[in-house]
């Protein structure tokens, strides 16, 4: 073969080749396009483009009267489409991008104007499609934004991009903060109301597709049909009353910090309905400051001590087994030794805080708390049989939890003779005075709640309703543990052995007040040093738990305090004190309490100086008290045998309200509304204004108000 011919072979060879190369590419081609193509264009969307959610927003938590104790606060993050369909074109970004960079820098002084401007036209250059502009935008700066030049063009066109966030507040900061608890999703266990009712509160997310652009960054993609809207949660309307939450808080932090405690708590509870109006709880740190970290009203279970002693004597007195007059030795406060039958080795030794005298009666024992006559009377009673007596505590649902509406309840200790710990010379005789038992304080609470509700054992609530738009979803009733914990004979009995307490007893000194009477009991536990026991240097607990007015109880109280470091360590010193001061203030404050104590107005000529402002709460007041209101114009002499006059406070809008004689909040309230700033000196009742009342002054003008 010519040289020719084999060249020519060679090229027919190549170009036949070609032909089937291109050939099997069209085909590949052809079933990508046409056979395939639904397939790659799906797989090609979801790695361009995916849904993240929408947060909902939080529903609130509010207190019995209705304040706000947690809410979400919606937060913005802003970023800009640079390349937007109204600033496409260099003419139209670059002539308004300077008067945009001027608006940002009033709102946001933090940058200058240059600098906005330049970090704007930086974008632009870098064909930014998701520049970012401000984090933590307010709405009230949202709305103020959507104004300025190029963001105003719409959604689409100003190329402003909004990203919700929700940030959640507690407006009275520390009030029950531990208690209405928080969500965080690394955390396991549910704390609060927060956490208990989360699915209530959470709401439903939504769905905002967004796309992949350069960079590996996603953005919205503004098509509403692509966005699934968030459902906000439902509103949780709580027991606490944030007055006495106030006053709950206050008095125990003042005391845990003078007497240098490691921590203490505090619930107050309403009576009828198991309402828990207060709870604080507060732990002592490491710079010797206070801080809520543990919810110890519901959560820590410890021998209760001497208060413990109210379930021992009634079920003697249930059981018929003594009487308030049965007498006991209680040898002039010990001690009194338990032996050991096979050895004669002491085995325990019963002590009393105070040398009260020898015989006295199971009154008397119980109102100065004697440990050795609670023990000598239990073990008189149920020694041959002491399966009674945990029987009757066990028919009291002590050794049960209650069935909080909060997680984190303890689980209850009440030992029986089945126990494996239980020690046939000691357990009986140490149960009765609170020791080989354990209860939180809210579960001792709930116990002698049952005595100030004429016997009926109920489970403490925190939430009274949940709502959604303004309307109840579910509402919660009181739970009633025991219809009736005792006979009625025995119930009164033992409500006078808790009077006796305050009246005659360890509670006479620091609890007991001419305005009400108050029942119930000191207890001061040693606490146990782990594998050694208990020892004279041990640390103790201090509680007092107890009801008010002790004639017709409205509130249940418990304070518990453990490890006082500064001054004695006995309860009465130093968790009754606490009760005083916040049943004291409760009582002055809750005008429906049977106020029976007449008012003595010695010396007075004149009627009680009253404060202009909230005049609906002013009228409140007049009638709880029994005075008559008059209106100021249809009495000028004032004749206060037929009244107390009153002016209601008018004022025409646009000009300056007369505030004086109103007191701090009234006068805050109506300078506010009507668009002023306000600057306080002094207390008391307004006495001056820096601004004539009806006087016309630009809004946001700055008024000093003096008070004495």
């Amino acid at each position: 073969m010519s040289i020719r011919t084999n060249i020519l072979l060679r090229v027919y060879l190549a170009f036949g080749l070609i032909l089937l190369f291109a050939l099997a590419v069209m085909i590949q081609m052809y079933r990508l396009q046409f056979i395939q193509g639904n397939k790659w264009k799906s797989m090609a969307s979801k790695l361009s483009t995916r849904y993240e959610n929408i947060e909902a927003t939080r529903g609130n938590i509010y207190s019995v009267d209705g304040s706000l104790l947690a809410t979400s606060v919606p937060e913005y993050e802003l970023h800009m489409d640079m390349f937007a369909g109204g600033i496409a074109d260099d003419k139209a970004f670059y002539g308004k991008v300077d008067s945009l960079a001027f608006k940002l820098a009033q709102l946001y002084p933090d940058k200058s104007e240059k600098q906005y401007s330049r970090m704007l036209r930086d974008a632009r250059k870098d064909s930014s499609r998701y520049q970012l502009i401000r984090r933590k935008v307010s709405f009230h700066d949202l709305k103020k934004i959507r104004k300025f030049p190029i963001f105003n063009m719409g959604k689409y066109k100003g190329g402003l991009i909004v990203l919700q966030q929700n940030k959640r507040i507690l407006p009275f900061q520390s009030l029950a903060q531990r208690t209405i608890g928080y969500k965080n999703d690394n955390v396991k266990n549910a704390v609060g109301l927060e956490g208990a009712y989360a699915s209530y509160i959470n709401g439903e997310n939504g769905k905002r597709l967004m796309q992949r652009i350069a960079g590996g960054v996603y953005v919205p993609v503004n098509d509403d049909e692509d966005e699934v809207e968030a459902k906000d949660g439902a509103d949780i309307i709580s027991t606490i009353n944030v007055n006495y939450q106030d006053v709950a808080q206050k008095a125990l932090l003042k005391q845990l910090d003078s007497i240098q405690a490691d921590f203490g708590t505090v619930v107050l509870m309403e009576v009828a309905t198991g309402e828990v109006r207060a709870i604080a709880n507060f732990t002592r740190t490491k710079d010797g400051s206070y801080q809520e970290k543990f919810n110890y009203a519901i959560g820590y279970e410890a021998e209760p001590g001497s208060t413990f002693k109210l379930a021992s004597y009634m079920a003697m007195l249930d059981d018929h087994k003594i009487d308030t007059s049965t007498m006991v030795d209680i040898m002039h406060g010990g001690p009194y030794e338990i032996y050991n039958p096979r050895n004669g080795r002491v085995v325990l030794k019963i002590k009393d805080a105070e040398d009260e005298g020898g015989v006295v009666s199971a009154r008397r024992a119980f109102e100065k708390s004697s440990n050795i006559g609670a023990a000598k009377l239990v073990y008189r009673a149920y020694g041959s049989n002491p399966s009674a007596f945990t029987d009757k505590l066990y028919g009291w649902h002590l050794n049960e939890r209650n069935g909080l509406q909060i997680a984190g309840e303890g689980f209850p200790l009440i030992k029986t003779p089945k126990s494996k710990s239980w020690n046939n010379l000691q357990s009986l005789s140490q149960i009765a005075y609170g020791y080989e038992s354990k209860l939180s304080p809210l579960q001792m609470l709930t116990f002698y709640n049952s005595i100030a509700n004429n016997g009926k054992m109920i489970s403490p609530i925190f939430v009274k309703e949940i709502r959604s738009m303004g309307n109840t979803v579910e509402h919660f009733n009181t739970k009633v543990l025991n219809p009736q914990v005792c006979s009625p004979e025995a119930l009164a009995k033992v409500k006078g052995l808790l009077e006796g307490v305050v009246e005659e007893g360890t509670g006479k000194t620091h609890i007991k007040n001419k305005l009400y009477s108050v029942a119930g009991k000191t207890g001061t536990a040693q606490i146990a040093n782990g594998s050694k026991g208990y020892g004279e240097k041990n640390s103790h607990q201090a509680s007092f738990c107890g009801y008010f007015p002790a004639d017709h109880p409205k509130y249940s109280m418990i304070v518990v305090i453990s490890n006082p470091r500064v001054g004695l360590h006995l309860a009465a010193w130093v968790a009754g004190p606490v009760f005083r001061k916040i049943a004291d203030r409760v009582f002055a404050s809750d005008l429906e309490i049977n106020h029976t104590q007449p008012a003595h107005l010695v010396g007075n000529t004149t009627m009680p100086r009253i404060k202009q402002g909230n005049v609906a709460a002013l009228k409140q007041v007049y009638s709880k008290l029994g005075v008559k209101p008059l209106y100021a114009s249809a009495n000028t002499g004032l004749d206060t045998s037929s009244g107390i006059p009153y002016e209601e406070n008018k004022y025409k809008t646009g000009t300056v309200p007369t505030v004086t004689g109103m007191g701090l909040s009234d006068a805050l309230y109506l300078l506010g509304n009507a668009g002023y700033k306000v600057s306080v000196k002094g207390s008391g009742v307004v006495t001056a204004q820096s601004v004539t009342g009806g006087s016309v002054i630009p809004k946001g003008s700055k008024i000093t108000i003096e008070l004495q």
